[in-house]
């Protein structure tokens, strides 16, 4: 019980301490929003390079039934190694927060895909958070990445 009382504590002041701390203004969310429609445009035209520009150098992504990839270079080499084609992709953001230079963004996604051994385009649906940090520029970039699908992958017979 002692322990409990002590980790509630250490909570509260720990909370306390953030009371300091900006939140977002309405030029972050704007900025935030931003990055999501570049990266979906940019999805939609094919162009990987332009879709990982939101990305700092050092993001990470912790995708659904993969290993973590780290790093944007690495992330644009997934990319372009991948043989599917984007049909539709949308993200809807349902909750955008954060304090001084960090932010989180929570929503959901949808993407309709192809490839040439598909009969019929795909789409698949899922959850996201993607943690953005505030550059010395004050932009924004995404730093991490974490997505998953409502429903298991289709698996080919």
């Amino acid at each position: 019980m002692r322990r409990l009382t002590l980790s509630v504590l250490s909570l509260a002041f720990l909370a306390a301490c953030q009371s300091g701390v900006a939140p977002l203004t309405d030029e972050d969310v704007a900025a935030l929003n931003n990055l999501t429609a570049v990266n979906i445009q940019a999805t939609l035209a094919g162009d990987c390079a332009a879709a990982n520009a939101v990305l700092a150098e050092d993001a990470v992504l912790l995708p659904q039934d993969g290993p973590m990839v780290e790093g944007r270079a690495a992330m644009t080499a997934a990319c372009e190694a991948d043989e599917t084609t984007t049909q539709d992709f949308t993200i809807t953001s349902v909750q955008i927060d954060g304090y001084g230079d960090l932010a989180f963004d929570r929503g959901t996604w949808s993407q309709t895909f192809v490839t040439e051994d598909m009969a019929e385009p795909l789409t698949i649906a899922g959850k996201y958070v993607v943690i953005s940090r505030k550059q010395a520029d004050d932009s924004w970039l995404w730093t991490v990445l974490i997505w998953n699908t409502d429903a298991p992958m289709p698996r080919p017979e």
